[in-house]
């Protein structure tokens, strides 16, 4: 993407470790690691709400306060966890790295022991299993997707470069949710309801492919980039939080994800009670899954040549109102069927897919904005505060299902839901998305200040500025 290459060699304010060129090798290394990621967290948003209300018998409420606190802490483990691993020096295998193998391990156990069900306990013990294993999975997710996140910057430090990245990984991450959600209800679910083997079965087996895709996004990837000791002695907390609060790009894009994020949540959280009772078909969602995630594949090509073209900011802004207008006239015409109600949300999918492609090179540019505050690259630390901000709205995301699916008047006790709770189930899936995309798309074209040109003027003082320093150094 022509408009965000910073063309250098190299950048006096970073070390470069000589290694194998960057390549195709550390693209499929970096898209292992979101896949690993969401085969438990796509598993988990999408279903482990139901696998609570339906096997566990908890109150849609109750489940959503669980999930509002345990989010909360994750979004506080995110920044402690990021400072950590600032303070600690680069080994042999890099900074990142080694994390990424020594974690996955313990937090693909804890995600598979929050789907097992030990029969004959009380509701009590349920509830209380439930928190207990769903935070400790959330805490080591944290020590997991840090790294794994902060781990592009030391990969290369070309702007392209780390774009070719977010793409990749957000690929991997789609691939995943193909796998979750076309494979997922086929095993998850029998006669149409939740059971709780089937859960068990589908927690080991995507556990496996988990570890699997962790382990090579390890040995596949290579950290080049290693920050100065003397660099590194000048990171203060301060210093981060002054210039968290004089960049704006940073702060609209934290709105902008915080917001989507809550939306995504909400969204694959509800769509099961959307299929399973109001459609009355939950293998639906498995080609829901298909084809809404084929629609993110088709988006793929164009991203490249439309950014270049028209800018990320403006891409993604139009893919927002796209994705609004979809969802608003969903909810205008609700007596659609199940298949098509799936096409058409696709091309609502097709339209948010921009956004999501993007949103990783979106941070890269917001890292540089930092650098251009402080004068002090923060890849790591700013990493973390944006994880944080994505962790806050997962935190809100779960609550507002909960208490959203309860408020409507879900009853798991019921076999045949009411017509209020129906159309609520709909209401939820239709109307609120299509709003909130709305407002995304408001506060990038109104917010976000770096469009392309600015974006340009970005990289061309950042360029300039760092062969100043290595002329000086």
């Amino acid at each position: 993407m022509s408009h965000v290459v910073i063309q250098h060699t190299s950048e006096p304010n970073l070390n470069t470790i000589a290694s194998r060129p960057f390549g195709i090798r550390d693209k499929l290394g970096y898209l292992f690691g979101d896949f690993g990621n969401d085969f438990f967290f796509i598993l988990v948003s999408s279903f482990l709400m139901v696998y609570y209300t339906d096997i566990f018998k908890i109150h849609p409420a109750t489940i959503g306060l669980v999930f509002l606190i345990a989010r909360l802490w994750d979004a506080f483990a995110d920044v402690v966890w990021g400072r950590f691993i600032d303070t600690r020096k680069a080994g042999i295998q890099g900074k990142f790295r080694p994390w990424i193998f020594r974690m996955s391990f313990p937090l693909v156990l804890s995600g598979i022991l929050m789907f097992v069900k030990i029969p004959g306990m009380s509701d009590g013990f349920y509830m209380a299993y439930a928190f207990v294993t769903y935070l400790v999975w959330g805490t080591l997710y944290s020590t997991v997707n840090i790294p794994y996140g902060s781990m592009a910057s030391v990969i290369t430090s070309v702007s392209v470069e780390r774009t070719a990245l977010s793409t990749y990984r957000t690929m991997g991450a789609n691939l995943a949710g193909l796998i979750i959600n076309v494979v997922g209800p086929l095993i998850l679910f029998v006669n149409n309801k939740a059971d709780s083997n089937r859960f068990m079965l589908a927690a080991i087996l995507f556990g496996i492919l988990s570890i699997s895709c962790y382990m090579a996004c390890y040995k596949l990837s290579n950290e080049r980039i290693t920050i100065p000791e003397t660099q590194a002695k000048k990171l203060h907390l301060g210093t981060t939080l002054n210039g968290l609060r004089k960049n704006r790009p940073l702060i609209s894009i934290l709105i902008a994800s915080l917001v989507f994020m809550m939306l995504s949540m909400l969204v694959g959280a509800v769509n099961v009670y959307l299929f399973k009772n109001y459609f009355g078909s939950a293998s639906m969602l498995s080609l829901a899954g298909f084809i809404q995630t084929l629609a993110v594949f088709i988006a793929i090509p164009f991203v490249k040549s439309l950014v270049n073209k028209f800018g990320k900011k403006e891409v993604a802004a139009a893919g927002m109102l796209l994705s609004s207008v979809v969802y608003l006239a969903l909810y205008f015409f609700p007596h659609v069927s199940a298949l098509q109600f799936v096409i058409i949300s696709a091309i609502g999918m097709f339209g948010f897919a921009f956004f999501n492609l993007v949103v990783w090179a979106f941070v890269t540019d917001v890292i540089d904005y930092q650098e251009y505050v402080t004068g002090l690259r923060e890849d790591g630390t700013v990493y973390a505060i944006y994880s944080f901000a994505r962790k806050v709205g997962q935190a809100l995301a779960g609550g507002i299902g909960g208490f959203a699916i309860g408020s409507v008047g879900y009853d798991a006790a019921r076999s045949v839901q009411t017509k209020e709770a129906l159309d609520g189930i709909y209401t939820l899936a239709t109307l609120i998305p299509g709003i909130v995309y709305l407002l995304i798309f408001f506060i990038i074209v109104f917010l976000y200040p770096l469009n392309k040109q600015r974006t340009n003027q970005l990289a061309v003082y950042l360029t300039e500025k760092r062969l100043e320093s290595g002329r000086k150094g």
